[in-house]
Formats: C-alpha cells, structure tokens, sequence
C-alpha cells in the first residue's frame, strides 16, 4: 500500500508537538558542554561560527572536557576496537555450533571497525552524554562491509509502538540539496521543480526530505519483498509531497538508545543534565574570579583633588608621568577581593561536574597507563556502581540492536557463511565482552575464586570436602565471566569424548606392555629350555 504524503505529515506535527516541550534543556546542555550539539533545537539552527562564539562565550571548559572524557571511556569501555566485546551463544551448542558462532561475532566485529563505525559512534556517544540519546544509522556500504551513520538528534522525531518500549519509529526531517536528491533518488523519482532547479544551475538550493522509518502494520511473516519487509521506510518531499522512495527493512535500521528516560515520554536527558547547575553556577564564580584578578592586577586608584592632579582627567599606564601635589595624594585602592577564595569554589564545581559527567573515573583510567589490572577492574566497579541500571538498559538499546543489525546484514549478504543445520532454527543471545560488561561479572567470578580457596584449604585436613564442588563448571563459569572465547572451551560431551579415548589408549598400550612382557618371558624360556637341551 503506498504512503500517504498526508498522514506522514500529520504524524511528523504530532511528534514534533511531543518533543517540543524537551528541547530548551537538551539546547542548554549543548550550549554550556559542546555547542553544536545546540545547533536545530527550537528551529535555532547555528552556523560554524556562532557555534564557535557560543564557545568563546563560556568562561569554564570544564563541562565539555568532561563530556569528551566520558565519551573516550565509554567508546573504550563498551565498544573497543582493539577487542573482541561481544559473543553468541544459543545454549548447549556443539564444538562445531561453537566454533562457527565465534567465527561469525569475529567476522562482524572486524568489519564494523573497520568501516566508519568508530568515528560515527564516537559522535554519538557524545550526543548521549550531552543531551542524553542519538539515532545511530546502519546499513550495509556500498562497496560490502556496514555502513553507518549519526544523524543529528535535532532531525529525529522518535516513538515507540509499546508503551514504555524502545524505539521502533523514526520520523528524520533533514535539508538535502536539489543536487544531491537527484543522484539519490534519480531523475524520474524527483519531482519536476527539482529537476528544473538542478537543469537551471542551481542544483545547491536546500529543499526539506522526511524520511520516515516505522514497524509496518502490514507485515506478513515469511516475506521478504520491500515492501512486505518488517519495517516501512518512506522518503518524501515536503515541498511538493511527492514520494521520493518506499522500501523496507528486515530489523530497525536505527539504534534509539536512551539515558534516563523522561517520565511519560520517548526521550531522555543525559549526565550533562545533572551536571548543568554545577555548570552555569562555574561560569559565573569565574567571571566573578576574572573581575576581581583584574581588580588585584590592575586596581583602581584613589586620588586628592589637589589642584594639581586632574582627576577627571588623569591618564593612567606604564612609563607615564603624573604630576602630584603629594606622592600619598595618588595610591592604590585596596579591595580587599579575595581571589583565591574563588578559586576554591571553581574547584569544587569542577569536581562535582565532572563526577556528574563521570569523568572522574575515567581519568584515573585514561591519564595512568601504568594502572594494573586489578586497579582498572575497581574502578570500572565503581563506574558501574555508580551507572546503576542505565548500564542494562545500554546493553539492551544500543549494543543488543547493534549487533542484531550486524549479524542480519552479514547473515543476508554471506558474509558469515553457511551456519551449522542445528542452528537454522535456533534463537541466539549475546554475551559482552567489553571490559565495562566483564567488570559487572568480576564479583561473580572473584566469589568463586573465594570459595574454590576456601574448598581447597578444607581439603588438607579432609579431602572428601573436594567432592562437595563441581570444579569442571566452576572452570567453565570462570571463563565465561572473564570473556574467554568459548570455542576454546569445549563442552563436557567433547571433554568426556577425549578422557575415554586417554583411556582406551591407556588400556591398549597396557594391553600391549602385557604382550610384549609375556612374549619376551616366553622368548626366554625358550632360550633357557634349548640351553638346557
């Protein structure tokens, strides 16, 4: 069924009156952390420059820097390129379910970092640390491979068909250039009046493009036809209402994740909004700080009238002579300003901003190389402490998605090769790799150490005490809590396989030591028999 330039307009207004109410707060943290992400709240759309005399105006860089901070820890933390930070796994998979599952998160993982994905994801993470939520494109390139894309918040018009869900609906009004929407879309999609401007050389004139992106009412199992396909996708112009694509996707082409949400809507604020008080409260203790350096370095004078001295219209500066009456009728004005006061103030906001944004802890990581395992292991504790449960719901709005993206596209274009028939119709879940995630597990796997000590010291005055503990899952649970790829781990079926074969070797090889022991005592009687004859 075709869309309805109409309706997609209606619901557009509909979504832009519900996220309306929202925008100054996200503009405000913008505007005091990192000012492009400001930029398109309330129709306000910045330039390259008055971004940057947004920045000049602020006289703390406190906010920002701890907002870019965060953002490398949580990049390195949650999604490392140098770092295999997630697996699969179905349940009491085969050697050879397992083998083919490990393989498979490796062949995504390499390709999602080697495409854009670092760059486009660093992008976005800053927006949810800023402002508390992005939209995060993924499709495959062009060329093979992902190709992925952060498209500014202040486009996006987000909902969600279940009350509470994630998102599953997108509405992106963005500006696109007559040039540009004629290679997009083709000459025939376009209506006539681009095609004029593009024919008349003015192919860099901005037109407006809804693309529009939602769970299909329609959807029939089993199809695989874009216009069948779980997800509706529609491009249109707004100018004229001509519908400029229609097509569909297998999975949300989009990841939607949120911070804290803001009760009874689809959006959400991020630390900067916790950190926004502490933050306008700096810039003005320092512009009260400069104003009274300047009242110690340059201060005011005090002048006598004497006849002599002009005070109206003394000038003041260096290698200047001023004639006086008396040299005590002309001297400084002492102030009393209590400079280093405001400085103790500026450095209190700081501490507290930056453990609002978090970047407290991943100082500690990032400025110190030297940290040993065990120092990062407490401090990522303490992250994830202090994260709570917006950690949970990271993994399931952003990475989940992520990688749900990832495996349909690489299962779809062959990329992962022909999985095991086992597998066909089996649902897969993922585990977390990343040392943020390993970190949520190490009290687990630091408790059966504890009591695997514990066990073993038991053992020394009585060791049936070791038979009170299953020490093959315990190795087992281990490994999978410190992120041990699980192919390297066979299960008990392989591990069972190999001891009964070290067994029947064993069993002939003394079979054997047996025969050839009686062949040589009967060799020797012999021997002795004919000696004796």
């Amino acid at each position: 069924m075709a869309a309805d330039p109409a309706k997609l307009k209606s619901r557009l207004n509909a979504l832009r009156g519900l996220r309306q109410p929202h925008e100054q707060i996200w503009k405000d943290c913008g505007d005091y952390s990192l000012p492009h992400l400001a930029s398109g709240w309330n129709g306000d759309l910045k330039s390259g420059t008055e971004i940057q005399q947004q920045k000049a105006k602020l006289l703390d860089g406190t906010a920002g820097e701890g907002v870019t901070t965060s953002a490398d820890g949580f990049m390195g933390g949650m999604t490392p390129a140098n770092k295999l930070w997630f697996g699969l796994d179905v349940g009491q998979e085969s050697h050879e379910e397992k083998a083919w599952l490990t393989e498979a998160a490796r062949v995504m993982w390499e390709n999602l970092h080697t495409s854009n994905f670092d760059a486009e994801a660093y992008d976005a993470v800053l927006s949810i640390i800023a402002i508390g939520w992005f939209v995060l494109y993924i499709d495959e390139d062009d060329g093979g491979g992902y190709y992925c894309e952060n498209w500014p918040a202040s486009q996006c018009y987000v909902a969600s068909t279940r009350q509470g869900g994630k998102v599953d609906t997108i509405y992106r009004e963005f500006p696109m250039s007559a040039g540009a929407m004629v290679n997009e879309y083709g000459r025939d999609k376009v209506p006539a009046s681009v095609l004029q401007m593009v024919d008349n050389g003015k192919q860099d004139e901005t037109l407006q493009v809804l693309w529009a992106i939602e769970p299909r009412r329609d959807y029939m199992p089993g199809m695989t036809t874009a216009d069948r396909m779980p997800f509706a996708s529609c491009h249109l112009d707004m100018a004229s209402n001509t519908i400029l694509r229609e097509s569909g996707y297998h999975e949300l082409p989009c990841v939607v994740p949120r911070w804290r949400r803001i009760p009874g809507s689809a959006y959400a604020t991020g630390p900067m909004a916790d950190a926004l008080p502490d933050t306008k409260s700096i810039n003005e203790v320092a512009r009260w700080e400069f104003a009274a350096a300047e009242t110690v370095i340059a201060p005011p004078l005090k002048v006598v009238d004497d006849g002599v001295i002009n005070a109206r219209n003394i000038k003041l500066g260096p290698r200047k002579v001023i004639v006086c009456n008396d040299v005590n009728n002309i001297a400084p004005l002492i102030t009393g300003a209590k400079v280093e006061f405001g400085q103790v103030m500026v450095d209190r906001l700081e501490a507290k901003i930056r453990r609002a944004l978090m970047a407290d802890l991943f100082d500690k990581i990032l400025q110190d190389p030297t940290m040993t395992a065990t120092q990062v292991h407490a401090i990522l504790g303490m992250l994830r402490q202090r994260m709570g449960p917006r950690f949970g719901r990271l993994q399931a709005e952003w990475l989940q998605p992520l990688i749900e993206r990832a495996y349909g596209l690489a299962l779809r274009a062959g990329a992962l090769g022909e999985p095991p028939e086992s597998l066909l119709q089996r649902n897969y879940s993922i585990r977390y790799l990343s040392p943020l995630a390993l970190a949520q597990k190490a009290e687990e796997a630091m408790a059966i150490e504890a009591h695997e000590a514990s066990v073993g010291a038991a053992a020394q005055a009585d060791p049936g005490v070791l038979d009170t503990y299953d020490w093959e899952a315990g190795q087992r649970r281990k490994a999978e809590l410190r992120g041990l790829p699980m192919d390297l781990i066979p299960d008990a079926k392989a591990v069972q396989a190999k001891r009964d074969a070290k067994a029947q070797a064993q069993q002939a090889a003394q079979q054997q030591q047996i025969q050839t022991n009686a062949q040589a005592a009967g060799a020797e009687a012999m021997a002795l028999n004919m000696a004796g004859a």
